[in-house]
């Protein structure tokens, strides 16, 4: 009988292709998208040089690590980042899903290089899940760009509810478990790829992927795990995309975005590499209760307004440079 052998030409493309993970070409592609989203950024700062303050202050530092800390331990960052700018009155309501955006990206980034290749998923569904979010990201940033101060008010306090809904009913353990699926196919496929994709829109209104990509990947019966490729990969993706629509229509806060990737890129790095994990469940309930009361203050001031009736607030002052922080 003959004897089958491989030649060397043969046996090289063998040896490449057995060791090819489409995963890889997915982090390249990553790497394209935030090379992009940095020439894009750093051109739209260049410009807003010319009419505002560009230099970041210590707060939006220390938001941009705090929030982005806990972001990497699987909490999120929107609903963090959003109580403290309107705690303390950091950038305008009108501003601030445009600033979620642009201030985490680079940041989420970083976690997605690092969680894709050590969490196994299968390539297929992680590629389609990412494309599904970030189209949604697309035409959700193009809506919500063009609103006004009122209609992100409310659009933001609705959306932070759902979002303490869901992390309260995650805390209180009533969606399932999960299972031990690392692959959609068929139908649980198409359901996965519509609620990536609605949730890609509901990022650019302010309410994080995370915590609802987690129940919607552990209803559809995949392991707990697979949610974190899967909510970074999406958030790496569409927040490069939904920022270049913001920070075209400028509407955003380049001293917030600025201040915020250069202190969420170190506090990625200490929490993926040096903490690693840690007891969250008390910050997890403190978030819940933060977000919520974040989330009637939003709706509160909105109705307010409608009504004429204006809250009797004095202009605030940056906790850091004690300079009147100006809200039309």
């Amino acid at each position: 009988m003959r004897q089958w052998r491989l030649s060397s030409e043969e046996m090289l493309v063998y040896n490449v292709l057995g060791r090819f993970d489409p995963r890889d070409v997915l982090l390249g592609a990553l790497a394209i998208v935030t090379v992009v989203y940095l020439f894009v950024l750093a051109r739209g700062l260049l410009r807003a040089r010319a009419s505002e303050r560009v230099a970041p202050s210590a707060s939006f530092v220390a938001t941009g690590f705090v929030a982005n800390f806990f972001d990497t331990l699987g909490i999120g960052s929107f609903a963090t980042t959003t109580a403290i700018f309107r705690h303390w009155r950091l950038v305008r309501d009108e501003r601030i899903p445009g600033t979620l955006n642009t201030g985490n990206t680079f940041p989420t980034i970083l976690q997605a290089f690092i969680y894709t290749k050590i969490v196994p998923v299968d390539a297929r569904t992680l590629i389609l899940m990412i494309a599904a979010a970030a189209v949604g990201a697309w035409l959700g940033a193009g809506f919500v760009a063009r609103w006004p101060r009122r209609r992100v008010q409310i659009g933001m306090g609705g959306a932070l509810l759902a979002a303490a809904a869901v992390m309260l009913a995650a805390q209180l353990h009533i969606v399932p478990s999960g299972g031990e699926l690392l692959r959609l196919d068929g139908a649980r496929l198409a359901v996965g790829l519509v609620g990536n994709f609605g949730l890609g829109m509901l990022m650019t209104i302010g309410i994080g992927l995370y915590a609802p990509c987690m129940i919607l990947v552990t209803l559809l019966g995949m392991n707990p795990t697979a949610a974190f490729p899967i909510m970074m990969g999406s958030c790496a993706f569409l927040m490069p995309v939904a920022s270049a629509r913001f920070i075209r229509a400028k509407c955003y806060d380049p001293r917030a975005t600025f201040g915020m990737l250069l202190g969420g890129a170190p506090a990625v790095l200490i929490a993926a590499f040096i903490i690693r994990s840690l007891p969250l469940d008390a910050v997890r309930w403190l978030v819940v209760i933060v977000v919520v009361y974040t989330a009637f203050g939003l709706l509160r001031t909105a109705l307010s307004r409608h009504s004429g009736v204006e809250p009797s607030i004095a202009p605030p002052l940056n906790p850091v440079e004690a300079t009147p922080v100006v809200t039309p």
